[in-house]
This record gives structure tokens, sequence and C-alpha cells, in this order.
């Protein structure tokens, strides 16, 4: 192994399965930080619907990447990258652990398996064509396009996922290579302890729905009104993003706000359903229950054994792992 690979903890899951929870416990018995890996958190003033760590959570553990961007800026994977790295050694100059922690796949991806990320810059004219041929002709005939210039980028993307056939088809023009061919793997920067938290299907819809249930006592038809009030465009990829989506179409008058809160739970559970698919392709994924009572205990055990193993010992060797 490089002797100057930098140890990283990871820990994914689906959404509502306490990522944040475990992050911080581990952080403070480590002396760490966490990186936020969520794309949705990156954001100012969506608290509520992207289930941010708390005030409170954030004085427990120091939390990276989260509030830094402005609803309407663009912050593609390639930035996330960029600075994801920056924390993570910052981080580790300070003699802390640095924890990743996120349910964003492409987010853990980049960073935890070394992903070289094309830095295509947006071609905004030629976006608004194509999403002109979408509505005129369908997402298939869209993607398509797609499946001509890169076959192997259309097979991975769903047609209904309309930006990201659009983000693919930009990198194609703008750098000449095909989405599937940059998007490789890169020079392996960490060594990582990847954990992922999971527990039955039917418990973590409910947690979910607990988790929106709460959002709406918390107050997010407010703020997402209020985003609306500062000038952010439903057509922002922030605002038509999950929960934010739904409580648009209430607040237009398109459904009522029960029907909106009952889509916004469907879409929760879909999107658990795939961000379980994405995950379960990594073979050296830890997986731990998420309702186990001694999650926490389990966690930090296999955590001591990583960071007390041979290979890293000399990475650690300036952090002080005793308080």
């Amino acid at each position: 192994m490089n002797a100057q690979k930098q140890p990283l903890i990871v820990i994914v899951g689906p959404t509502a399965c306490g990522k944040t929870a475990l992050a911080i416990a581990l952080a403070q018995r480590l002396r760490g930080e966490i990186v936020n890996a969520d794309s949705r958190q990156i954001y100012r003033h969506m608290d509520i619907g992207s289930a941010k760590p708390t005030d409170e959570e954030q004085k427990q553990a120091k939390h990276h990447l989260i509030d830094i961007v402005n609803p309407d800026e663009r912050f593609t994977l390639h930035d996330f990258q960029h600075a994801a790295k920056q924390a993570i050694y910052g981080i580790a100059a300070a003699h802390k652990v640095p924890l990743l922690a996120g349910g964003t796949g492409l987010y853990v991806q980049s960073i935890a398996d070394g992903l070289q990320i094309p830095a295509a810059p947006p071609d905004y004219e030629q976006r608004q064509k194509w999403e002109e041929l979408a509505k005129t002709h369908g997402a298939e005939a869209l993607r398509e396009i797609l499946r001509q210039l890169d076959p192997d980028a259309a097979v991975n993307i769903p047609a209904a996922n309309i930006r990201r056939v659009i983000r693919a088809l930009e990198i194609v023009q703008t750098s000449g290579q095909p989405l599937s061919a940059q998007r490789k793997m890169g020079q392996d920067e960490f060594i990582c302890l990847k954990l992922g938290l999971n527990t039955d299907r039917a418990m973590l819809y409910t947690r979910a729905d607990t988790r929106i249930d709460g959002m709406m006592q918390l107050g997010l038809v407010e703020e997402t009104a209020q985003l609306l009030q500062k000038g952010y465009d439903w057509s922002l990829p922030s605002m038509s993003s999950l929960g934010y989506r739904q409580m648009g179409e209430y607040l237009r008058g398109e459904r009522t706000l029960a029907d909106a809160v009952q889509l916004m739970k469907f879409a929760t559970h879909d999107f658990i359903r795939r961000q379980l698919t994405w995950f379960r392709r990594d073979s050296a994924i830890h997986w731990l229950d998420a309702a186990d009572p001694n999650l926490v205990e389990t966690a930090a055990e296999i955590v001591n054994s990583f960071l007390s193993s041979a290979e890293i010992k000399d990475e650690l060797s300036q952090i002080d792992l005793s308080s």
C-alpha cells in the first residue's frame, strides 16, 4: 500500500437510516470531523427539506460542505470532489480523523473510489435546446440521442432523469469524449473504511414517513415559500428536488397539501430503493443494521480495528485518539 494514502471513514446508506447520528457519535469518539456527501445539504436556506444537521448537531461535531452555495448557484460533481478533498486533507492536517457521510452515491464514489470527473462547463443555450426537444418529442427521444453518442451512459441514466441525460450530452459535446470514458477510476488517494446502514425495508419507509411528518411540523411549506420569495425559481435543480418539488406543486395550487405530502412519501420510498441499489454494487461496504441498539458500539469496534491496522498506523501517528 502507498504510505501516502489518507485514511477515511465513509458512512453511507439510504435517507432516514441514521447516517448523521452515527457520524456524529463516531466523530466524538475519534476527535473527528464530518464532510457532507449529500447533494442538497450544500444549499443555504434549504434546511428542513434537506434534513440538514441541526445547529445542535453541528455543535456536537464539526461539519464541512454544508451551506456553501446558494440555491441558484452552480455546483457540479467536479466542484464537490475538489472541495471535499480540500476538507479531508485539512482535517487530517489538524490531526483529526475525517469522516465522509451522506447518501449521494456519486459524491461518495468520486472521493472513495477516485473518479476522474470531467470539468466540462455548462452550455445553457444548448441545454435549452435539449429541454425543448424532450418536451416536444419525449424524454426517450433525448436518451436515444445519448445512446448514439454514449451507449454506456445511456444504459445507466433513466430517461426520466432529463437533467442527467442533458449533462451527459453536454459533456460529450464539450469534451469530444463520452461521459462513460471520462468517469473512470483515477489515482486512489484514500484508504477507506466504508460503513453502510440498512434495515428492514418497511422500517426504512416508516422512518422516512415519520421524518417527513416532522418536516411538515417544522415548516417545510413555509421554507419553500420563503425560497420563492427570495427569488429562487421553480426550474432550479435545487427547487425541484425531493420535497421542495411536491411543496411547490401545493403552493402553485396543483394539488392539495395532503396529496403533496403523500406524494413526497412515495417519492422518498422510491429514492430509498434507488439509493440501496446504488450502494449494494459496492462489495467493500460493511453493512450494519440501522435498528441495532448497539449500532454505535459495533461501528466503533470496526472503526478502531481499521485505524489500528498496521497498514495505516503511520498515517495516524500524529492523531490523538485517546480523548
